[in-house]
């Protein structure tokens, strides 16, 4: 399995603090209790009725119709459960909630029943022991996912110890206006920033930690680094400070050609497509390539609208769901993990986000692998091919904290 097996980071400051006062450093998994997930008909007896509340990012209306539309119908039609997507603008404010449920003694009927989760979150989550645990390998579709895959198997550097169950890969990407920009002006992140200093104010990221704003900032940082492999392991300041050491001094040295001067940066990634959408600015970084398209079918983006992976590379991850140890409704939020791991499913979520899928197609039946190399692409996206031949991994938490770290105090507030 390559590179793309890699996971996104979330801003995670207040939960970590919460963690500090509530939480131990053991990270023993809380134990399946009540449920034997290898009894698969009990659990589906057990998820009847139920309604499951999923805590996720709600900024993607592509990715939400598809939540309450494909996933909810089926998981109504074939199990009689019921799916409440309850939409958040960052994780950390879901993990905040069962961390303050646990705080106050609500150990059996939590409101949280399934996250959206990655990297420092699902580490706050399994320093608090915040986690229902060891179900991931016992769901019937898990055997379509590889579980030796280091991604799958570690979630930024933290053992995954079957407290979370994958469910989408998400690959970045370079999203500009091609009658504006050439391939050539998105080749590089050199030739991105010489194309934003010709043209001062069409370009622009999100201020981190927002995770694309992050992502961006972590691709200037490979690009100036010219190499990934020195930071395939934890942290190290010694590796780490001569390549800060050159980035933020560009960083700071490009703002005067970001949109307003750079005196302001987008606060989330929502608001910097609708600066793109209303012609504000001509190009971006996203972490949701295939949902493009639908932004240009609607007529969003300009039909122009096109794809680029720099020459560095671009970082690709992969989604994971988590479930509350104190969530009553446990047989539901089981059935929606294993729902989203059902190959027909991640067929629908290819078609309509672009999303690559967590499983491994060559373990699915010969039908299903055709129907995903039918999908066809609009011109304004790029193959899974092109989003993966050149996948970068993640760094490291540390890296990613002290980045973003650095950023503010070198970059926002110098």
């Amino acid at each position: 399995m390559s590179l793309v097996h890699r996971l996104r980071l979330a801003a995670v400051t207040a939960a970590v603090a919460m963690t500090a006062a509530c939480g131990s450093a053991d990270f023993a998994p809380m134990p399946a209790a009540q449920l034997d997930v290898a009894d698969w008909s009990a659990v589906r007896e057990a998820a009847a009725g139920q309604t499951v509340n999923w805590y996720m990012y709600g900024g993607d209306d592509t990715l939400n119709r598809f939540v309450n539309g494909y996933l909810a119908d089926r998981l109504e039609q074939e199990h009689d459960v019921t799916l409440e997507q309850v939409k958040i603008t960052d994780t950390v404010e879901a993990v905040n909630k069962v961390l303050g449920e646990k705080q106050a003694g609500r150990n059996t009927d939590g409101s949280v029943d399934l996250i959206w989760i990655n990297g420092e979150n699902f580490a706050t989550g399994r320093q608090a022991n915040l986690w229902y645990c060891g179900y991931d390998q016992a769901l019937p579709n898990a055997k379509y996912v590889d579980f030796t895959a280091p991604a799958v198997r570690n979630d930024f550097g933290m053992p995954v110890d079957g407290c979370e169950s994958p469910w989408q890969q998400a690959n970045s990407a370079v999203v500009y206006d091609s009658a504006k920009l050439s391939a050539d002006d998105v080749a590089s992140v050199d030739a991105l920033f010489a194309w934003a200093k010709a043209n001062p104010g069409r370009f622009t990221y999100p201020a981190p930690p927002d995770f694309t704003g992050s992502m961006a900032v972590r691709t200037f940082f490979y690009a100036t680094a010219g190499d990934v492999e020195p930071f395939a392991g934890e942290f190290d300041e010694a590796t780490f400070q001569p390549v800060a050491d050159e980035l933020f001094p560009r960083l700071v040295d490009i703002e005067p050609a970001l949109w307003r001067e750079g005196r302001t940066y987008p606060n989330s990634q929502t608001q910097l497509e609708r600066l793109y959408a209303d012609g504000e600015v001509d190009a971006f970084f996203t972490y949701g390539p295939g949902a493009v398209s639908e932004q240009v079918s609607r007529g969003v983006f300009p039909e122009s609208t096109r794809e680029a992976v720099l020459d560095i590379g671009n970082i690709s991850n992969v989604s994971f769901v988590a479930i509350p140890y104190n969530s009553p409704r446990k047989a539901a939020a089981l059935t929606v993990a294993n729902m989203l791991l059902d190959p027909q499913t991640q067929l629908e979520l290819y078609r309509a986000e672009g999303a690559y899928p967590a499983i491994e197609l060559d373990q699915t039946e010969p039908a299903v692998q055709q129907e995903f190399a039918n999908v066809q692409l609009s011109k304004s996206v790029l193959p899974i091919e092109a989003l993966t031949e050149n996948a970068l991994p993640e760094l490291a938490s540390g890296y990613v904290t002290k980045i973003e770290k650095d950023w503010r105090t070198r970059v926002l507030q110098r």
